[in-house]
């Protein structure tokens, strides 16, 4: 069992005020820890620490299926790592469980949450977790702030329903968040959402580095081109194309299924334009807003091409598989996809329906009207 060392963490971080335990002023502790790490930089690549950041986007927790209030311990374990941000390109992340984003947490409206914020002792930073689900100071990052070696505990009730932001808030947030230090709470409205056949998890967030995208070696974090919103990356789930089928993709549906997607946008700085090619939103969720005294399904956007996402914010987006096709998932500031490594997969598996899509129309049977 990890030490409880909040008064001490306090104290080592030299911070007299909750404000700035909480992320709000970064110039209000000492940043060597940060700095050091942020700086480092090598011409080769470093051995990894795990094969992968990239979070399984089918991995996540079932739907909610209780009817009353409960009480969930849950445990998020930072891990500080070396991966491949693509081959041959290595990177120091931040990790919630060592995956990016963060595992979904998942829950009912009125459950109650017995969060512990494990730092082992080979970290090498302080770190936290603040919930924008939760009624708290710092959305309870005070509380939950713990230097290597410690942990720390909260425990609230998720009053509201909604898809919801948690994070590192400690200071110099940007950087940790930017570095993989952020998931998705889901609190399900106390009637729970419509049931669909799949859904997928994904998390976009930009990565700032010392050097260009694809160049080989060791990338260290750069402070200024962060300050300055130049991102090197621009991701999904940690990797360049993680789940593409450049990468470890792509996913795979049936057709004919309702495909829920979760996106969680940790930034630090940049909104998201989610946007599924060759398919829509069929039912979209924004801000991950869901409703307590109205059915989702009537309460949800219809027929959504492109959905923003602001930094610190989420989206649930569902889209009909009628026929097979591959859907990419975008960000439609589309430099980010053809330049910055931000794409997901999704092939469609089942039988061609040519009255819905026919990829090999020759016009010979075209008796309709014609435009143009």
């Amino acid at each position: 069992m990890l030490e409880s060392t909040r008064r001490r963490m306090l104290e080592a971080l030299g911070i007299g005020s909750a404000a700035a335990l909480a992320g709000c002023n970064a110039n209000d502790a000492p940043q060597a820890s940060d700095t050091a790490t942020a700086g480092t930089e090598s011409s080769m690549a470093q051995s990894t620490d795990t094969d992968r950041v990239a979070a399984d986007p089918t991995n996540l927790p079932d739907p909610v299926d209780w009817n009353s209030p409960q009480t969930h311990e849950v445990t998020l374990t930072v891990e500080e790592v070396t991966a491949e941000i693509e081959p041959g390109v290595t990177f120091d992340y931040m990790t919630f469980d060592g995956q990016i984003p963060g595992p979904m947490v998942r829950v009912r409206q009125g459950d109650t949450v017995e969060l512990t914020m494990e730092n082992p002792p080979e970290n090498a930073m302080p770190h936290n977790v603040d919930f924008h689900a939760i009624y708290a100071t710092g959305g309870g990052a005070v509380a939950t702030t713990a230097a290597p070696g410690s942990e720390n505990k909260m425990r609230f009730q998720a009053r509201y329903p909604g898809a919801y932001i948690y994070h590192c808030a400690v200071p110099n947030l940007d950087y940790h968040i930017s570095a993989g230090m952020f998931g998705m709470i889901l609190v399900e409205p106390e009637d729970g959402l419509p049931e669909v056949d799949r859904e997928l998890y994904f998390g976009q967030h930009e990565l700032y580095t010392n050097k260009g995208v694809g160049e080989e070696g060791h990338h260290g974090f750069d402070m200024d081109a962060m300050a300055n919103e130049q991102p090197t990356y621009v991701l999904l789930n940690g990797e360049k194309y993680a789940w593409a089928a450049a990468g470890r993709g792509p996913v795979e549906v049936q057709q004919d299924e309702t495909v829920r997607v979760f996106l969680v946008d940790g930034g630090p700085n940049y909104s998201s334009n989610f946007h599924p090619i060759g398919n829509v939103w069929s039912r979209a969720y924004r801000d991950g807003g869901l409703p307590e005294d109205q059915d989702p399904e009537e309460y949800a956007d219809k027929n959504i091409q492109t959905m923003k996402v602001p930094p610190g914010s989420c989206m649930i987006g569902e889209m009909e598989t009628p026929v097979p096709e591959r859907i990419k998932l975008v960000d439609h500031a589309l430099s980010r996809v053809a330049r910055r490594g931000l794409m997901a997969e999704v092939d469609v598996l089942g039988e061609e329906d040519d009255d819905i899509y026919d990829p090999d129309f020759d016009g010979s049977e075209n008796d309709g009207p014609r435009y143009g």
